[in-house]
């Protein structure tokens, strides 16, 4: 079975006390109910307008100042949950763009949790949490076109034997590794702090799961708790 083992380094770790994340493989089936997600996504627009979860403030706070302890701006680079539910705050809802991502945004919205979704098929080795050196590639989009950059020296990132998968811990994904309905091998990853309960984490993971089976029946989907040491 499709299975991805990430990796903490030592030094991220130091920047975040009690960092803990759910990674989520998935060996997905043909999609059969494609509307899993946009509900999902329409529910969870509702619960951010109605001031839920009541720690979510206190969670995005805590992202804001692990961003400035590796020199990130959180204002005009936020976490991608800070970003996801700013949107919804200011606008009233979020439109559909995928079956899987929909639904994953809706679990980043719902419970103020950062939630990347990856083709695990794009992946050269596995997922490693670095401090960057400030020379791995970063495959990005520049006015449409296919453009190449990289990350500032010291800035924490997501990346694989091919570069970065993703800048600034968590706020934007690259373009190689991006997710669609389509893919055969998903890789969610699920980063929390310890402002959000640890059993919310785990219903995070679980409203992943249980809406990834209605949408495609018969997958197959591993859950493992990986935390910062």
């Amino acid at each position: 079975m499709f299975a991805v083992h990430p990796s903490i380094s030592p030094d991220v770790a130091k920047l975040a006390p009690g960092f803990r994340a759910l990674s989520i493989s998935v060996t997905a089936a043909p999609v059969v109910n494609a509307s899993v997600g946009e509900v999902a996504l329409r529910r969870a627009c509702e619960d951010v307008l109605a001031g839920q979860p009541d720690w979510a403030d206190a969670h995005l706070n805590a992202w804001s100042e692990v961003f400035r302890a590796f020199g990130a701006k959180p204002k005009r680079t936020p976490c991608s949950a800070e970003t996801l539910r700013k949107r919804v705050l200011r606008d009233g809802s979020m439109a559909a763009l995928d079956p899987v991502v929909d639904l994953y945004n809706a679990v980043s919205l719902r419970y103020a949790v950062p939630v990347g979704g990856e083709n695990g098929d794009a992946y050269r080795g596995s997922p490693r949490l670095i401090v960057a050196s400030g020379n791995e590639p970063f495959d990005s989009l520049k006015d449409g076109q296919a453009t190449v950059e990289y990350p500032d020296a010291g800035e924490v990132i997501w990346c694989d034997d091919a570069g970065v998968t993703c800048r600034r811990w968590n706020w934007r994904q690259g373009v190689r590794t991006r997710l669609s309905a389509s893919d055969k091998h998903m890789w969610f990853i699920l980063e929390s702090l310890p402002e959000m309960p640890l059993d919310a984490l785990q219903e995070a993971g679980k409203m992943l799961t249980y809406g990834l089976e209605a949408m495609m029946p018969g997958l197959q989907y591993s859950v493992s708790l990986i935390e910062a040491s």
